[in-house]
């Protein structure tokens, strides 16, 4: 028998409408994570200089999404798992999968601790990082890497409310989470001057705040989602089938996160300034990032709740809308970066050369986020449905492979900022060429045709 409610369930209702109340929890979750993220850059930015900007925002950020993509990657699988069995109404195979999980990823985020902590220098120093900020950097990734346990079990169990259609309960946590990070970014840096220190505290402690308001809620909640310390156990079955679709989904997101590293290290070529503009501009652009990652959060629990209830005409239906949601809201969002670019960066920067950099960085790609709004509802609607193998390989090639050898063979003839970041555009219309064609030419369980 099903858990579930009408306010949970995506599997009935106005498709647009359930779309819209899904959506909009997850976006505000994210928006205000990456408001914690852009206060950061805000404070170190205002209260210590470009050159702490640039240790706290260039190569650790590439190395931490790197190596907690991977196992944030890992975590969907469980989670598509999840909203599968929710809508199927499998509530022992649900909960087998939510246990499993937690054992796994605690194991896993103790692992990244350790090696977090002895291995940030040669990655750092590997990648070309800037002496004047390698110190820094390397302090900034030793006391990040320390809170890898709460940060992976947060991800999973704010993916489990959101895969049984609970969106608004993870939305509460980050914005607690949000003010929290203010707060003692604003005591740790701005009140005692601990810099860097400061900085990397505020977020783990503040990533602590939302993990324990998580596991409160699954300790406490009355469904199959309901933690309990006697079930903690490794069911092989189900880690079986959280790693066939996690798995492929945590190598493409660290494909992703490898492209990055080699593209972060051609950035570090360019010294201190651009380094800064770079940290920068992704703070700025993140606004859009959220929001398209929200909308494949969004579909990817809708259709595997519809895929795991049977319902195959209002998964098609729903990818169809969330796509032209989605593109409206990227067009606008565009639009809307490129206006207030230079006043937005200036509540963080005070350096002109640095906002000229941004600025420049800025109108190489943004005018063509819609390519990527295909990549993100098309690999969400295909993990949603458990197809996550050929995806991952398109996207390994198309924004991994393809970047690599840009990065190889054309940056250092062409070498300008400009010709690392046009690489992402490419790569973004060659990965959503191929994901559309897969999409709409693709077979899956018992000969589904997903086009109409």
């Amino acid at each position: 028998m099903a858990y579930s409610s009408d306010r949970n369930n995506l599997t009935e209702g106005v498709i647009w409408k359930k779309l819209l109340l899904f959506f909009f929890p997850i976006w505000g979750g994210m928006l205000f994570q990456q408001l914690y993220n852009t206060v950061d850059a805000v404070i170190v930015g205002r209260f210590v200089g470009a050159a702490a900007l640039a240790a706290v925002g260039g190569s650790p950020a590439v190395l931490t999404n790197l190596i907690i993509g991977f196992f944030v990657g890992l975590a969907g699988g469980a989670n598509v798992m999840i909203a599968q069995d929710f809508g199927a109404g499998n509530n022992l195979s649900l909960s087998r999968s939510l246990h499993t999980a937690v054992v796994f990823f605690a194991a896993a985020g103790l692992l990244v601790s350790v090696l977090g902590w002895f291995l940030a220098p040669f990655a750092l120093k590997a990648m070309g990082t800037p002496e004047d900020i390698l110190q820094d950097s390397i302090l900034y990734l030793r006391i990040y890497f320390t809170g890898a346990i709460p940060m992976l079990l947060y991800n999973l169990f704010s993916g489990t409310l959101q895969a049984i259609g609970q969106s608004q309960k993870p939305f509460i946590f980050l914005v607690v989470s949000c003010i929290t990070n203010i707060v003692l970014d604003l005591v740790f840096v701005a009140f005692f001057g601990l810099g860097v220190t400061g900085v990397a505290l505020a977020t783990v402690l503040a990533m602590l705040v939302s993990f324990l308001l998580a596991a409160v809620t699954l300790l406490r909640a009355n469904g199959p989602q309901k933690l309990e310390f006697s079930k903690l156990q490794v069911h092989p079955a189900s880690l079986r089938r959280i790693m066939r679709i996690g798995l492929p989904n945590g190598v493409q997101s660290s494909m992703y996160s490898i492209s990055n590293v080699l593209i972060q290290a051609s950035v570090n070529s360019f010294g201190t300034v651009v380094v800064a503009a770079w940290t920068a501009t992704g703070k700025l652009d993140g606004l859009y990032w959220v929001t398209s990652n929200a909308f494949g959060v969004a579909i990817c629990s809708f259709v595997g709740q519809c895929y795991g209830a049977g319902k195959m005409d209002r998964l098609k239906q729903s990818v169809k809308t969330c796509l032209l949601m989605s593109l409206g809201v990227t067009v606008a969002l565009s639009t809307l970066l490129l206006s207030i670019a230079r006043p937005a960066y200036g509540l963080f920067l005070s350096e002109p050369e640095v906002i000229n950099s941004a600025i420049e960085i800025m109108w190489w790609f943004v005018p063509y986020y819609f390519t990527w709004t295909f990549v993100e509802i098309l690999s969400g609607s295909l993990r949603g449905m458990g197809e996550t193998f050929y995806p991952m390989l398109i996207t390994v090639f198309g924004t991994c492979v393809v970047r690599i050898l840009w990065i190889m063979f054309v940056v250092p003839v062409w070498h300008t900022i400009g010709a690392v970041s046009i690489i992402y555009v490419i790569s973004w219309v060659i990965t959503a060429g191929m994901l559309a064609v897969y999409y709409l030419r693709g077979k899956w369980n018992n000969n589904l045709l997903i086009q109409q």
